[in-house]
Order: C-alpha cells, then structure tokens, then sequence
C-alpha cells in the first residue's frame, strides 16, 4: 500500500501512510480537495469521511498493460479529487493507492480505526484486485472504471458482485459529473447500505444517455444453411499456439466439429525466421502503401510483422488449417515470438482465414462458425468497454480487419501503429463504416450456448488509452442487461457486421444449442 507523495505533498508536508489515514492531513487538503475546506476542523471532523482507492500498477506505469507503458496516472487522481471534494462538500475524502487484495486488506484495517464511512474505487489498471476486499466491510461501495484502463476487471468484477453484494454500486461513464452523482448518494446511503447498490443502480440508468435512431443501412447477407455449415465445421481446424488444449478439444469436435491442434511457439518463430525477405517486403510495401497513416512503425518493423503473417499462413498451409490463434501477449512479452501476429492476423482475416488473438480458443472457434455462416465474415476479438453517457459499448484491440464485409466486400481506412499496451511491434487501428447492424457473439461449446447482442456501429473512438481499433455501438435492447454476464462469460467477444439475429437463432435451434441474449 502507498500514499501517492507526488499529489498528496504540498507546502514541505510530506504525507506519510501512518498520519495521512490517521488524520487525513487536513492542512494538506486545501491545495488537494481533500479536506473539508475552510470550515473549522470540527466542522470537518462531522463529515462521513470516505477513503477513494485507486486500484493500479503504480502512479506511473512501468509495465504493458491498459492503458498503456508510462501512463501517469498522477494529473487524472488529482482531477478526480478535485472533482468530487467540490461536487460533494458534504463528505471529507482521504486518497490511497492499492495494487492488490495485500494492500487493500492493510487500508480496511487500518480504517477501522480512521471513521471511514465509505469507499470510492477506481479501477485503474484491469485485473488489481481491490475491490474484493473493500467489499466485504459491508460498508458503501462506489466502484468506477477509468474508461480504457480498468475495464476489463471492472466488468468482470461488478458482475460477479452486483448480485451478492448489496453494499456494492457501479458507474462506467466518460462524464465525470456522472462520478460526483453517484458520490452524493454516499452520505444518505451510509445509514442503510444495503440500499446503496440498488440506489446506484437508479442512478446509473438516470445517467444512461437515451437510445438513438437504431435503422441501419442496408447490408444484404448470403447465408449458408445449417447442413453445409456443419459441414464447413468438419472441414475447419484451429491451431493453438503457446497454450494449452487441456479437455477442452472433445467438446469443440462434438458439438461443432472442428478439429484443434495443440503447437508451441518455436513453430511459428521457425516459420517467422524461414520467410521469404523478398516476400516479406512486398506485403511490407502493400501495408505502407494501403495504410492512411503509419506511426512510430519502422520499415524494418513491418518487414517483421510480414514476415510473421508469412510464416503463419505456411503454418496453416502445411496443418491443412484455416484458422490460428496465438498467445501473442505471452510469447512476445516472453522471447518465444520476435513479431506481433497484428498485421498478419488481419490481413489473414482479410482473406476469410482466421487469425485469433492472445490464445483465445473460443473466440477462435466463435470466428470460425461466423465465416462459415456468413461465407467469409470473420468478426474480430475485442475487448469490451461500456459508456453509460453516449449508451455504447466500445469493441477495443489491436487486430481488425478492414473487410468487414468479407474478403470481396468494401476496405475501411487502416492505420498502422504500435502495439498499445508496451508501444512496441506494429498493429492495426481498422476505421471501420458507421451506421450498419453488428452481432456480437461468443460460442461456448461446452455448455452448448452462444451469448449474443447486437448494435448499430456509431464511430471509432481514437482514444490513445488502450487498444487501437476502437469500433464504438449502440446496443440493440438493455444497455443496463450488458454489465450482467462477464463473470460468467470472460472478457473477450467477437464482432462481426450484419443482422445476424435470425440466422444465429435458427442455428442455434437446429443444433440444440441456447441463446443467451446479454442485452
């Protein structure tokens, strides 16, 4: 656990862990926001104080991870107590920083002596897990995303507790007033806390911006029936590269047929390593030439990325496959890879193979049912973030194809630049067309269900945070429904264009599988 020195300084009073929570450093707090303000401090000490936890890495972000390497974190924690000491005068804040369960546990022990009232979680990084622990103190919980930083965890997290802890309420907003309208439940929440959950839940839709015009532009679709599918199924094999198959291979083959094949990551490298050069600098000429922007890529760097879709399409071609999923994250981080597979997981999508981020078999196979369906509509693999204020859900990664429409259809503007999360290697940022019916899918073939929303493509969000693609919807239905299913379901989704909702519902009735619609 730590106190962040940098903002909570001033004046030569440096604010150590043991006095700040022990007296909240209240002549420190005029300059923060943290204290009540020019009151005595009596006045102050009548206040329900409320401790905020940011839940991070460090203040500046020495690791890959969202939102990104050497992100600072300091100048948004310090906006943020400005925000809610002037939006909430009502309540005394006191600020700490937790990486994890360890360090939130020592911050309630220590407040259980420090009248802390209730708590305020930002989740700043993905995966920290504080608000856990903070939970569990029964006490008032405001759990808020850092949009394009914690997002991941934050949907996990809330909802694998919204239903078992009353105590616990949520906001994920790109307003900031939309934070301070939560907070100001606070105080009259603190004498009933059970309520508050609840109370924010109220308030959460209140904020949600209404459904816009939800017509789309016409997008005509050839299916492919249910018996040539199946077919399409038997004849489709994935290759798992730098993960485990574990048991998860019979079901895939019996519920759809598709056949997974189980590689380490020394056959892509040697396949990366043996590609033509020559080869590889005329796919490096095309991306450059094609490419809107290019952006602290080198040439040399796209040589690399070519060479690596090069070695993984003669990898495909040797295992008869025709799709590839790779832990990208882990063997590049890792020294196993030498390149990203971005590049050439697009432009193998742009080919109506299948190139399938992170290792992630489901959404792999996930893809595979959608081409076949729609005869060369891949998707792409996301990760999800939700806006209450503009009611969207931002499909984030850094792959995407720029054929949405399939390997014939229409190219989207592209971009070319670093990974997001280490700025390193080269990816993709696909600007994909506004104004057309998306479906959002995931296949689970153990449990024979398919998880389905749909959405009307509204922009891309250019937001430097994050992954580069950033494809942003409007959901068809309960944008409130979505926070419900991630605990269940993982982070990940895959996306593709067109109204597939009567061909996914068909399908699904035919092979005896259940829909599970999120929103």
């Amino acid at each position: 656990m730590k106190i962040n020195g940098s903002l909570l300084n001033c004046g030569g009073c440096p604010l150590h862990r043991r006095d700040f929570l022990a007296a909240g450093c209240a002549a420190c707090g005029g300059a923060l926001g943290l204290a009540a303000g020019a009151g005595s401090a009596r006045a102050a000490a009548e206040k329900p104080r409320v401790r905020i936890i940011y839940s991070l890495h460090a203040d500046v972000q020495a690791q890959p991870d969202w939102p990104n390497i050497g992100f600072d974190f300091r100048p948004v924690m310090a906006r943020t107590q400005e925000a809610l000491a002037k939006g909430c005068p009502e309540l005394e804040f006191v600020a700490s920083t937790a990486t994890g369960p360890e360090e939130a546990k020592k911050i309630v022990e220590s407040d259980a002596g420090a009248d802390i009232a209730a708590y305020v979680i930002y989740q700043m990084n993905c995966w920290n897990r504080v608000v856990q622990t903070v939970v569990e103190t029964k006490k008032p919980v405001l759990y808020v995303d850092l949009l394009y930083a914690g997002s991941g965890g934050f949907l996990v997290y809330s909802s694998q507790l919204l239903q078992s802890h009353p105590n616990f309420g949520f906001i994920a907003s790109s307003r900031a007033d939309d934070v301070v309208t939560c907070a100001k439940r606070i105080a009259p929440s603190i004498a009933a806390p059970e309520r508050f959950g609840e109370t924010i839940a109220a308030v959460r839709r209140a904020c949600t911006q209404d459904a816009g015009d939800l017509s789309c532009k016409p997008d005509p679709l050839q299916m492919l029936g249910v018996g040539d599918w199946r077919e399409a199924m038997k004849r489709s094999k994935v290759l798992l590269v730098g993960r485990e198959l574990g048991k998860r291979a019979p079901a895939i083959r019996e519920s759809l047929g598709i056949d997974v094949v189980e590689m380490p990551f020394q056959v892509i490298n040697d396949a990366w390593q043996a590609a033509d050069k020559d080869q590889a600098g005329e796919v490096a000429d095309r991306w450059q030439k094609s490419a809107t922007k290019v952006a602290d890529v080198s040439r040399a760097e796209l040589e690399n990325s070519a060479a690596m879709y090069l070695g993984m399409k003669s990898v495909l071609k040797a295992h008869q496959a025709n799709a590839v999923t790779v832990n990208c994250l882990g063997g590049f981080y890792g020294g196993h890879i030498h390149a990203y597979p971005c590049l050439g997981f697009h432009e193998l999508c742009n080919e109506g193979l299948i190139g399938g981020c992170e290792g992630d078999l489901r959404s792999a196979v996930t893809m595979v049912a959608l081409s076949a369906l729609t005869q060369g509509r891949t998707g792409f693999i996301s990760d999800p973030v939700i806006d209450v204020a503009a009611r969207r859900i931002i499909y984030a990664h850094c792959v995407a194809s720029n054929r949405p429409f399939g390997p014939k259809g229409a190219e989207n503007p592209f971009e070319i630049l670093t990974h997001s999360e280490d700025r390193k290697g080269a990816a993709i940022r696909s600007l994909m067309p506004e104004g057309y019916m998306t479906t959002t899918v995931e296949f689970e073939p153990a449990r024979k269900e398919i998880l389905f929303h749909q959405g009307k493509s509204v922009g891309n969000d250019l937001c430097d945070r994050a992954c580069r693609t950033k494809l942003a919807v409007e959901p068809v239905g309960d944008l409130e429904k979505l926070f419900r299913y991630w605990g269940t379901w993982g982070w990940h989704r895959v996306t593709a264009y067109g109204d597939l909702k009567e061909p996914i519902f068909a399908l699904a009735d035919q092979i005896g599988w259940k829909v599970v619609e999120e929103a």
